[in-house]
């Protein structure tokens, strides 16, 4: 009797850590979709990101997000950057969610949400960055850390930077869409672009290499301007 018991208890528990497992939100993209409208979700390294763009008509409209910490089916999100309500930057916001096969039901203010979790496709650049050097006539110059900062989320095929300064409530600008990473070569397509909508379909093409775990991006600019730049891992925990 006590053997059976125990391997009830045993087989629950795996069981029950099991669905806890699959009921936890896990890094990746997620993509949810109202007509043209596309609301994409980047989730890495204890950071979230929300943007909502159309790239048919090549219009960028919206961005917020934060570290994340992830509890059952809740999440909290310390805002960093808000593109629409600068007063919400600094608060800490609390949204609910439930996952349904591969994809995640987030619920709003006023309905439920179904983001759609995009293919995994894992690269080595996949992280949260954090821009700490860049080139200028000719020499390298360190950005020290400070309030205002530059992060690039990448994650399964997509990317996204930021330029903020949370202290300020300051949001400087956003740029994104999809990427690609192999040998020592980076290439991204522009799907959203804050500054310039004329930037949306652009490709362009990097060299790119992770040298003592910083990454050296080098090429031109969308501007077409010469750029080198080393990006840090940006610890969030």
């Amino acid at each position: 009797m006590k053997n059976c018991t125990l391997l009830f208890f045993l087989f629950f528990g795996i069981y029950f850590s099991k669905t806890q497992a699959q009921q936890q939100l896990h890094d990746g993209a997620y993509l949810y979709q109202d007509g043209i409208n596309k609301h994409l979700m980047l989730v890495k390294d204890h950071y979230i990101s929300f943007i909502s763009y159309d790239d048919v008509r090549k219009r960028f409209q919206h961005t917020w997000g934060g570290a994340l910490d992830k509890q059952h089916n809740l999440i909290t999100i310390a805002i960093e950057y808000n593109s629409q309500d600068s007063a919400a930057i600094g608060k800490e916001t609390q949204l609910s969610y439930r996952i349904e096969a591969d994809s995640l039901r987030l619920k709003t203010a006023n309905s439920y949400h179904l983001y759609i979790k995009q293919k995994k496709i894992p690269q080595d650049l996949d992280a949260l960055w954090r821009i700490t050097s860049r080139q200028q006539e000719g020499k390298m110059h360190a950005i020290p850390k400070a309030d205002r900062k530059t992060i690039k989320i990448l994650v399964d095929g997509y990317f996204q930077w930021v330029a903020i300064n949370p202290a300020q409530k300051g949001f400087y600008g956003t740029g994104g869409g999809d990427y690609q990473y192999n040998n020592n070569r980076y290439s991204e397509k522009i799907q959203f672009f804050s500054r310039d909508n004329n930037r949306v379909g652009q490709e362009l093409a990097f060299d790119g290499e992770i040298i003592n775990g910083a990454w050296h991006h080098k090429g031109k600019s969308s501007k077409g301007d010469d750029i080198y730049e080393i990006w840090s891992k940006e610890i969030t925990e």
